[in-house]
């Protein structure tokens, strides 16, 4: 008799060990017909897995995340049969799940083209239609290495021979095609229905550039078409709002192929920086930062001692002089700590608090690379907050309170977050990380946060919250971090002396709220599709004349609403006016101010608000004292 108990707690009897699909076929025939896998004491099986003993079972269906992945992993191995299929020299290699999706590498004699794409679209969707089995197989590893051999496919015979000798291998037959798998997989092809093609790319075979350049196909795949259409939706949204387009098109930023993941910043883009640093220095004044500026480079000893030369070397950018090694900092956390330990500090002096905007410098893959959202050189707002443990909760509170309001001026309302838990391999007493976890909990829950617990996804050095914001089309965007840090200053040799005269090692909150300058404001650029608040904007408004009998009144309004503060250009061309109209609206500048001869001669201005909203006539200084509001209360939209 085997006892199978399911998530609701009801049991169920077999005289023999069933499979899952009996399980969900003696429940109900709709559950049977839905099943994809199950999940066995917590561990994720096929539909044809049997049950050997007693056990907890919860049936897993397209409605699930685990569902959805493997949807998406067994769509990954229909490519490659599709593949195999149509070019039988092709050679296989890995199909991973991605986030929406999956891809699939490929070693073959010429490159694939978009009309290849579209025949092994069809032909998966050929053999999904037939709706073959989907059949798990255990092999012995050399077997399994003799046999991928025997049919040419080099590559999954080198993953196979990579693996323990003595170690079973699964295999999963559908039709014709084998492939390696741990599993699990959907029950039969026909249970893959919405599925497209995406995109073809290059990638080196284990991701080592001394090794074959391989073509990888990108794939989506969804359980409901309405899905799958509302993410290719959002592709095409987020295909308009490109940051790395729309740098180009309002002239804010370039890169180029002499200083590889570094910013050419242009004066409409640096302008935007501006806003977002001098608004950011605020915050650091308001939340009682000090700032301070460390060194780019400091010595290889320091890195020594703080475990970055030994397990962060690849990622840094390094020099010499006079036989000494140095680096430039990748992060900006040691040399606070030096600043910290310039003097001796007691516990009054608790919590200090240290911000810097410091430049950093990472020596990321070029394939990483990303336009400004991934760089090799950034800027950070970056904040450190040496504290002792009592202090955890109320230094952490108030993050996530400022942290919260920014989001809201920058035009974020909608944050996800995170706490991540202790990892097994770290430092510090279990006493001291059940405090810390528990006062990052608790500062979220005082600021009314709904959040997710991430178990073991913590620094060895403590625990941390993710904020991450969602955007205006749905993506998500980590930006926000606090982390307590046990280990950094302790290894850098900081101390105070406490109430007992005792020196003691502090605690080191590291914080960040939009992480790198450089990061945000692409996604600034992105969430508003361009069109930046007035207050963020480069040009917050441009004066057009109409003919040249105003082009000294339309020069005159600029210089007046600049010596007020704001960011103001003119247009004099000898252009029509609805020409200069249509140019200006291109660059999505919040107000576009139009003088003839009539508001010329009363002192005023007409007023277009961005996307063509006609404001009227204004004095020159009611306009002024609109802008003055708008900036006031961050406006997302000019009014």
């Amino acid at each position: 008799m085997v006892v199978i108990t399911l998530p609701d707690g009801s049991q169920r009897r077999f005289d023999a060990p069933p499979t899952v699909a009996e399980v969900a076929a003696s429940i109900g025939a709709g559950l049977a017909k839905a099943a994809i896998a199950g999940k066995v004491d917590g561990r994720l099986v096929d539909t044809s897995h049997r049950i050997e003993s007693d056990a907890t079972l919860a049936i897993v269906t397209e409605r699930d995340p685990e569902g959805l992945e493997i949807i998406r992993h067994s769509t990954a191995h229909l490519l490659a049969w599709a593949v195999k299929s149509l070019f039988p020299d092709a050679q296989v290699t890995i199909g991973p799940v991605i986030e929406n999706g999956f891809y699939y590498d490929f070693s073959y004699k010429r490159p694939f083209t978009p009309e290849d794409l579209a025949a092994i679209e069809a032909k998966m969707t050929e053999l999904a239609k037939a709706n073959l089995p989907v059949v798990r197989e255990l092999w012995d590893r050399d077997e399994a290495v003799k046999f991928f051999e025997s049919i040419g496919e080099k590559y999954k015979a080198e993953i196979i021979a990579s693996i323990p000798a003595g170690e079973s291998i699964t295999l999963y037959r559908e039709g014709d095609f084998v492939d390696l798998c741990r599993g699990p997989h959907v029950p039969s092809t026909g249970r893959l229905k919405v599925f497209k093609l995406m995109k073809l790319a290059g990638a080196y075979w284990r991701g080592d550039s001394k090794n074959e350049m391989l073509q990888r196909i990108y794939g989506t795949a969804w359980a409901k078409k309405e899905d799958q259409d509302a993410y290719l939706h959002m592709l095409e949204e987020a295909e308009k709002r490109d940051h790395r387009r729309l740098g180009r098109e309002l002239d804010l930023f370039h890169m180029q192929e002499e200083a590889p993941g570094l910013v050419f910043w242009h004066p409409k883009g640096w302008a935007i920086w501006q806003q977002v640093e001098q608004y950011m220095r605020r915050v650091y004044q308001d939340s009682g930062y000090q700032e301070v500026k460390g060194p780019q480079i400091l010595d290889r000893s320091l890195w020594e001692r703080t475990g970055h030369w030994q397990n962060y070397r690849e990622n840094m950018f390094t020099t010499e002089s006079e036989n000494r090694h140095y680096a430039l900092k990748p992060m900006n956390c040691p040399g606070h700590v030096q600043i910290f330990k310039s003097d001796l500090r007691s516990y009054r002096d608790l919590p200090l608090r240290y911000g810097e905007f410091g430049q950093c410098h990472r020596n990321e893959p070029s394939g990483a690379l990303h336009g400004i959202m991934r760089v090799r050189g950034f800027t950070q707002d970056d904040g450190h907050s040496f504290c002792t443990e009592d202090q955890i909760l109320d230094e952490c509170v108030a993050f996530t309170d400022r942290l919260q309001q920014v989001y809201r001026d920058f035009g974020f309302t909608d944050i996800l977050y995170k706490v991540a838990t202790r990892p097994d391999k770290r430092v510090g007493s279990d006493e001291s990380w059940d405090k810390a976890e528990a006062a990052l909990m608790e500062s979220l829950r005082r600021a009314g946060c709904e959040f997710d617990i991430s178990p073991g996804e913590g620094a060895f050095y403590g625990p941390k919250i993710e904020y991450t914001l969602r955007d205006a089309i749905g993506r998500q965007w980590q930006c926000g971090t606090i982390q307590v840090d046990f280990n950094t200053a302790g290894r850098l040799g900081a101390e105070y002396v406490a109430e007992d005269n005792t020196r003691r090692v502090p605690v080191m909150l590291h914080r960040a709220i939009v992480g790198s300058l450089e990061r945000f404001i692409g996604i600034l650029i992105e969430h508003h599709a361009g069109a930046l608040p007035m207050w963020l904007a480069p040009v917050q408004a441009v004066v057009m004349n109409i003919t040249d009998a105003q082009a000294e009144y339309a020069a005159s309004v600029a210089e007046t609403l600049r010596k007020q503060g704001f960011r103001v250009q003119t247009d004099l061309r000898n252009e029509k006016i609805n020409y200069k109209i249509r140019e200006n609206s291109l660059q999505k500048i919040p107000y576009l101010l139009v003088v003839g001869d009539k508001e010329r001669q009363a002192g005023k201005v007409a007023v277009r608000a961005r996307g063509g909203a006609d404001s009227g006539v204004l004095d020159v200084g009611a306009f002024a004292a609109r802008l003055s509001e708008d900036v006031a209360l961050k406006r997302s939209n000019p009014q």
